[in-house]
């Protein structure tokens, strides 16, 4: 995925359908400078991490 679409799904109210490692994930930020999005499983929003935006697929 690239930046300027991640970032998009992250400002959007609607929910998309996005994975990484074939996980469903919720984008909460996305740094656009670095490239890097703040993500959760949507099943544990307790384990969040920071990922290359690039480590993002939509689906």
């Amino acid at each position: 995925m690239n930046v300027q679409r991640a970032s998009e799904i992250a400002a959007s109210p609607i929910m998309a359908n996005v994975t990484f490692d074939s996980i469903p994930v919720y984008i909460q930020h996305v740094d656009e400078s670095n490239e890097v999005a703040r993500i959760y499983p949507l099943h544990d929003p307790k384990q969040e991490q920071s990922i290359a935006v690039s480590q993002l697929v939509e689906h």
